[in-house]
């Protein structure tokens, strides 16, 4: 059975980097980080926000409808970037079309307000259930953009977005759809998760921060964690076939999970990441891949163990190598898609990005191929292989 060529038509975040390309690749050519100092968790803490125009595009959403009022941010943040990319792709109100936006956390910061109003009141408010559910984000996505066809949302932690796209990809294949929007989106600035983060000891001290790079994700000689959250949502639209108006071509997918030791543990060579990169990369030539973005997200054991399944799957010929977390922290189960957005950029404009405080690598060749990794508490790893159109 001959299956269909998977396109990308359209892509639209909303990050700390901006809400439109131009933005985002601007802040991408240049070396500065968007971490920004907030009080959280009783403490000054480093993350990285949505800037001031993206915020505010944020609250005209939530103006723009009386239901809208008292959704959480992740929610909005989906909203905004779902609409610009339909938008961008041509979909109308005629096209049945999929979707499946998913979160790590989801409503975290309406969950979070929900549950001290209950704790000092005793009383739960009338709207606490439907706005705080995991699948609230999808199915408002589809109310807001009145489309026809399936609306899935699902949390595989920190891969949760590749594994949207993996959704997308399946049933186009199958024929059961010609179009799906896929992303996630994540809003894990609150209290409660930086806590949860500083238990795990994996979020980044502020007293032993350098200034100039305070996430060293892809440094592999860091003696400490030093994760940073950020916020936002990214997604796409795909479509079954070839299309005119392609960004890029989805050519390959893996997925692995791994036996775990304990909730988070990973193996000492990211079995999962061979795997994922593996299924993802079967039958092409290893040097035809230009470039990988890493997960990376700035820990000591989670960027070391990813480069050792890269080494381990390519040998001694590795193709170029970045990440985007020492820019923008980790977004969680937004994460793989912004990783998306950099790698299509990189085809786009045939440069690449790499880390300014790791050694320089020398782009040698066009940017025609990447693969786009992600993985998640549980050892749920997400390949994704993308051509330039």
């Amino acid at each position: 059975m001959n299956t269909p060529k998977i396109a990308i038509t359209a892509f639209s975040s909303i990050s700390p980097l901006g809400n439109n390309s131009d933005q985002v690749w601007e802040k991408y050519l240049d070396n500065n980080h968007c971490f920004t100092k907030h009080f959280l968790d009783q403490q000054e803490t480093s993350v990285a926000a949505l800037d001031a125009e993206s915020k505010q595009i944020v609250a005209e959403i939530r103006e723009s409808d009386i239901k809208y009022k008292f959704l959480d941010d992740s929610v909005l943040f989906a909203l905004g970037a779902s609409r610009k990319a339909i938008e961008k792709a041509g979909w109308n109100s005629n096209d049945i079309f999929g979707i499946n936006i998913g979160s790590s956390r989801g409503a975290t910061d309406l969950f979070e307000k929900h549950y001290k109003e209950y704790l000092e009141t005793g009383k739960a408010q009338t709207l606490a259930s439907p706005t705080t559910t995991l699948g609230n984000i999808s199915s408002w996505i589809a109310h807001d953009l009145q489309s026809a066809g399936p609306e899935i949302s699902h949390s595989i932690t920190c891969s949760t977005a590749l594994h949207a796209l993996l959704n997308g990809v399946a049933w186009l294949k199958s024929g059961m759809a010609d179009k799906f929007l896929v992303g996630g989106s994540e809003a894990p600035l609150t209290d409660f998760t930086i806590g949860q983060m500083r238990a795990l000891k994996i979020y980044s001290r502020l007293d032993q921060e350098i200034d100039l790079w305070p996430n060293l994700a892809f440094d592999f000689k860091k003696t400490q964690n030093t994760m940073i959250l950020g916020e936002g949502a990214g997604v796409c639209c795909l479509e079954a076939g070839e299309k005119e108006n392609a960004i890029a071509y989805v050519i390959g997918v893996g997925y692995a999970t791994e036996i775990l030791e304990h909730n988070i543990s990973i193996s000492a060579e990211a079995d999962c990441f061979q795997k994922s990169m593996k299924m993802a990369l079967k039958d092409i030539d290893l040097e035809s891949v230009d470039a990988i973005v890493m997960h990376a997200p700035g820990t000591i054991k989670g960027d070391l163990t990813e480069l050792r399944a890269i080494e381990k799957v390519f040998g001694s010929n590795l193709p170029l190598l970045t990440t985007n977390k020492w820019k923008i922290g980790h977004t969680f189960g937004a994460s793989g898609m912004l990783s998306l957005e950099l790698a299509l950029l990189m085809l786009q404009n045939d440069i690449f990005i790499e880390t300014p405080f790791s050694e320089s690598k020398k782009q040698d060749k066009s940017i025609k191929r990447v693969l786009i990794n992600a993985v998640g508490f549980g050892g749920n790893a997400v390949s994704i292989f993308i051509e330039k159109a």
